[in-house]
């Protein structure tokens, strides 16, 4: 299908489309060869609460963003390089159902679809498309990957001196390294971790004890053999932080629990039909 459908007018028109909706805020999409495999609406387990996202899926990148009218107009555009990525099955919690992880080097997190079917769908086409682009670079799978965060509700209290209650007055932090939610006491270090960001991040105490020692065993090596220098994925930079505190959180649709955006009468993209 991707085949069939690079370099088609049909193809450049749906890619054309997406960008239309992000508007100006969103980076430009399409480049020779890229193909608009799917899309649909996913549940994202922020920081806050979860909330839904729109999610499009291309033979390279996977691209998703904040929902402010659907089919219209979306905002804060994140756009996730297929090389980068690897998926992992999550069971089920009280609040939700048929989760996986998408996790990347510099950011991972949690969605949900509204079907087990869905997931199994969405799953099914982002394994054909990395390993197809696995295959075609030569690249080998990405095996260092970044904590997703833990939501802010997971805990009352500080997850590292477990003596903190967070209140109004006392604030949750997140260590950029584990994803723990930690007081202010917890995460005073900051550590500069190039793969998720140019700037120094905030970690909590004993990630901050455990990065001081790996940068110091890795400064030993240094002096015995050179560092290989490594290529970065190329095209894009997907944020390592998280998008649930933007402006528009509140202002997005908000979608009834048992709405199902895939049926068994509906392809899992429109555009397979």
């Amino acid at each position: 299908m991707v085949d069939h459908l690079a370099n088609t007018e049909i193809n450049s028109q749906r890619i054309a489309a997406v960008e239309n909706c992000f508007g100006a805020s969103g980076q430009p999409l399409a480049v020779p060869g890229r193909v608009l495999l799917g899309e649909g609406i996913l549940t994202k387990e922020c920081r806050k609460k979860p909330k839904p996202r729109i999610f499009f899926l291309f033979n390279d990148i996977l691209v998703y963003g904040s929902i402010v009218i659907n089919k219209r107009k979306y905002n804060s555009q994140h756009i996730i390089p297929l090389e980068d990525v690897t998926l992992e099955t999550l069971p089920d919690t009280l609040q939700m159902k048929n989760r996986w992880m998408i996790k990347t080097s510099k950011k991972s997190f949690v969605v949900s679809a509204a079907s087990l079917t869905e997931r199994k769908e969405w799953i099914s086409h982002l394994e054909e498309c990395i390993r197809h682009l696995l295959t075609k670079t030569g690249r080998q799978p990405s095996t260092e990957h970044a904590a997703p965060w833990i939501p802010d509700k997971a805990t009352d209290i500080c997850m590292r001196c477990t003596q903190t209650k967070f209140s109004t007055l006392t604030r949750r932090h997140h260590c950029r390294k584990c994803g723990f939610v930690v007081c202010a006491d917890c995460s005073r270090q900051r550590f500069l971790m190039p793969r998720l960001s140019p700037k120094p991040l905030r970690v909590c105490n004993l990630c901050y004890r455990q990065l001081l020692a790996e940068e110091k065993k890795e400064a030993e090596a240094d002096r015995r053999q050179p560092e290989p220098i490594c290529s970065a994925i190329p095209g894009y930079e997907p944020s390592s932080g998280d998008d649930s505190d933007k402006s528009d959180d509140d202002k997005t649709d908000q979608w009834p629990a048992d709405t199902e955006f895939y049926t068994s009468e509906v392809s899992w993209s429109a555009f397979h039909s």
